[in-house]
């Protein structure tokens, strides 16, 4: 079997590790955002901000978008509430990274990040 294919089923395996323990320990609800995308569509995320790179994990199916909700139906998408989950993400597997985690990753200074977003390194 493949290293991807290996990595992208580690990898959801994860996410489902995660979901759960948001819902369970948080009491969130979670749904799932972006998965997959076409080298296309990253190219306007690119050329629009959104995102920095043109070799997104997206475009290996190795990160996902999820969304985060409370009881009350309300999006939680800072990075300052998104952080235990982030922090949660990282310790479950050393190539595992976190959006809200990106400068320091990358020791870079535009302080870009992206809350929602889990990925897998290979």
């Amino acid at each position: 079997m493949s290293l991807r294919i290996t990595a992208q089923a580690e990898f959801l395996l994860d996410i489902g590790i995660l979901v759960k323990w948001v819902t369970e320990e948080l009491g969130w609800i979670v749904t799932g955002g972006e998965l997959w995308r076409p080298v296309e569509m990253q190219q306007i995320y690119v050329k629009t901000g959104r995102s920095k790179t043109l070799k997104s994990s997206h475009l290996d199916r190795l990160a996902q978008d999820l969304n985060f909700f409370d009881k009350a139906g309300n999006v939680i998408c800072s990075v300052e509430k998104l952080a235990p989950v982030g922090m949660k993400w990282e310790s479950l597997n050393p190539k595992n990274r976190w959006g809200g985690n990106f400068d320091k990753d990358w020791k870079k200074v535009d302080n870009f990040k992206d809350a929602p977003h889990f990925e897998r390194r290979l």
